[in-house]
């Protein structure tokens, strides 16, 4: 799928987060410590900041000219609540159980594949080719931010 040069960073930290889940998705309980470790090192160094640039960024340059209040949009927004409480209760939890580490695996494989095949499409369609050039360097920005 083609991607608008303004969202590939995004898109590259989805790759990141799919790698992550498919890990947390083949968890057994002799990998699971492993597979935690690796999760909750790619939830501080890369996913919370990325949450923090849609939210911050992304979304609201797209309200400006389509709906906030799109399905989509909710949908996101309550994947990242869904998603920060598991990790939080991840990082909390020395032994977690491999079902758990599977849910939130599918949950994180399923939230990055809403965004690519459908939020990101809608945001494409949606801004016009100088707001997503704009929005390239804003996300830039927002991310070299403390």
């Amino acid at each position: 799928m083609k991607r608008d040069p303004a969202l590939i960073s995004l898109s590259r930290d989805h790759h990141q987060a799919l790698s992550v889940a498919l890990r947390l998705r083949r968890a057994t309980a002799e990998t699971a410590a492993g597979v935690r470790a690796d999760a909750l090192r790619f939830w501080m160094t890369a996913g919370r900041a990325h949450f923090r640039l849609e939210e911050e960024v992304l979304l609201p340059a797209y309200a400006r000219h389509g709906d906030a209040h799109h399905p989509l949009v909710a949908r996101a927004l309550c994947d990242h609540v869904a998603i920060r409480q598991r990790m939080d209760a991840l990082a909390r939890d020395a032994a977690p159980q491999v079902v758990g580490l599977r849910e939130l695996g599918a949950m994180l494989s399923a939230h990055v594949r809403l965004e690519e095949r459908e939020l990101f499409v809608l945001i494409e369609q949606a801004l016009p080719a100088a707001e997503l050039a704009a929005l390239a360097g804003a996300l830039q920005h927002a991310d070299a931010a403390p």
